[in-house]
């Protein structure tokens, strides 16, 4: 999966794929990420690597599923000092995204790491089971902190951050977890992900304000899934009071392509694609 923005590429890095054992990164995999780093120096994009996927369950390999807590963060730890080994030189890499939409287990104690299917894919990973008498900014702060540690081990250049779901949209008296005080102090940006819904844009610009943190704010997603195009452009100029990127989704196929399919589906990526260009002042992608 990738995003476009301006001149930003996110792109998802699995960690089945990377991880051949608990301390066995995959040269080959690794290999592949030079080529790619190597490509956007070329063709002059960042990158926005965004780390530890695990959206498919058959590329989960077996012993990372069976890890405890500790140990399981262990492996993401070893995972994120093999990348940032190899992309630490490079002009190309824009920030480190620890994970996908991190979340925590309430007061109980869950059994699956992965919840939220959606499309057959899981974009949304737990980072603990069970509290264990700890709050969750405990959690959260040791969490980031172990991964931040890791990459800055072999790069202390990168921006990293923690690609989020705004909660405070969907629960007005929430706070943000990963960018409270206690947990945000080793992330150099806010990233936050938003789909603006239709007659809701003002409550999406009050929730976004939550994020306004003292750090830069990047919406590094967004699209009109549930909103028209021109109510997403709404939305990213009221959110310039407090966002300074966006990113949206882009799969590879040109405008042009679009307009020949004449599927639902596609004529909504035209026309995020179209308010893009119109956004990006881009004629042609």
């Amino acid at each position: 999966m990738k995003h476009l923005g301006a001149n930003v590429v996110r792109i998802h890095l699995q960690l089945g794929r990377f991880m051949q054992g608990p301390a066995e990164p995959n040269e080959a995999a690794l290999d592949r990420l030079d080529r790619l780093v190597k490509l956007a120096e070329r063709v002059r994009l960042y990158l926005d690597l965004t780390g530890l996927a695990c959206y498919h369950k058959a590329d989960i390999p077996g012993w990372y599923d069976s890890l405890p807590e500790q140990d399981r963060w262990e492996v993401q730890a070893r995972f994120w000092e093999a990348v940032a080994g190899r992309c630490a030189g490079s002009p190309a890499v824009f920030c480190y995204d620890l994970m996908n939409e991190p979340v925590l287990s309430g007061n109980g104690k869950e059994t699956e790491w992965l919840l939220g299917e959606l499309g057959g894919k899981y974009f949304v990973q737990r980072i603990t089971l069970d509290l264990a008498g700890r709050t969750q900014r405990e959690v959260a702060s040791a969490w980031v902190d172990r991964l931040v540690k890791a990459i800055r081990s072999h790069d202390d250049r990168h921006l990293i951050t923690v690609g989020v779901i705004p909660w405070v949209q969907v629960f007005p008296k929430a706070r943000p977890l990963f960018y409270s005080k206690e947990v945000a102090e080793n992330l150099d940006f806010a990233s936050v992900h938003f789909y603006p819904e239709t007659g809701k844009i003002d409550e999406a610009i009050k929730a976004l304000a939550a994020y306004d943190v003292g750090k830069p704010v990047v919406i590094e997603e967004m699209f009109p899934l549930k909103c028209s195009a021109d109510q997403l452009g709404e939305f990213i100029e009221k959110s310039r009071a407090t966002a300074c990127g966006w990113i949206g989704f882009y799969w590879g196929k040109t405008p042009e392509e679009y307009r020949q399919s004449g599927t639902l589906p596609d004529a909504l990526v035209l026309a995020w694609l179209e308010l893009f260009q119109r956004r990006a002042g881009i004629s042609d992608l």
